[in-house]
């Protein structure tokens, strides 16, 4: 009968899990790396994914002959765990680097340094709570690589990965913020508590940030 319970308490709260999970990152999960976030509202992305995000009313894209990405960052830093170490932690701001520069540079020359007609990219890999009524999380880390907070040990389902991003995207000439996003995405399962988490679990991610960004800036070309 006790493990009836359980299992019946451990679907209940999976349910609740997945129902009531923002597809936006809550205001109460921005990390502090963007200036102000007071201007941000709903929206999709070109693919149709959902992301807080701003841009500056009446922006002329034009005016932009070239683009320069910054490095990826952790905001805030991170400490490696035996879940995610250190190689998966550099593995994903490295790939989230290359995808963005092989995504830019399809509108625009990739510039070595900010510099007047330069759009600079500023991104982030940012935290994210798990936030599990009734449950306490397998492992919350203070970025957004974490495990959605129901034990394996149950055998009822496989560890969820997340990572969010929060960039701005800032005039090389004025240095003035034209636009900023906040969004969030599912990484690759886990097949159980014991697995490590690997950078490639994140990629499929990171190629559809970057593509994103991309297509966002041609629409507004047009």
């Amino acid at each position: 009968m006790k493990s009836k319970s359980l299992v019946a308490t451990v679907c209940l709260a999976s349910l609740l899990l997945h129902g009531c999970t923002s597809k936006y990152v809550e205001p109460d999960q921005y990390s502090g790396f963007l200036k102000d976030y007071s201007k941000l509202k709903e929206d999709k992305s070109p693919s149709g994914a959902a992301v807080m995000r701003w841009i500056k009313p009446g922006i002329d894209v034009s005016q932009f002959s070239s683009v320069y990405v910054e490095p990826s960052q952790y905001y805030p830093k991170p400490q490696p765990t035996e879940k995610i170490p250190q190689q998966t932690l550099q593995g994903v701001t490295q790939y989230y680097d290359q995808a963005l520069k092989t995504q830019f540079s399809k509108a625009l020359p990739l510039a070595t340094s900010p510099g007047p007609g330069v759009l600079v990219v500023r991104p982030a890999i940012t935290g994210v709570s798990a936030k599990t009524k009734g449950l306490r999380p397998y492992e919350v880390i203070p970025i957004a690589l974490v495990a959605a907070g129901i034990s394996t040990a149950t055998g009822i389902r496989d560890q969820d990965t997340s990572v969010a991003t929060e960039a701005a995207f800032i005039d090389g000439r004025s240095n003035e913020v034209v636009a900023e996003v906040v969004r969030k995405g599912a990484g690759a399962d886990l097949e159980n508590s014991s697995q490590v988490m690997q950078a490639k679990d994140a990629r499929a991610v990171l190629d559809g940030w970057a593509r994103d960004m991309v297509n966002a800036f041609q629409a507004l070309k047009k």
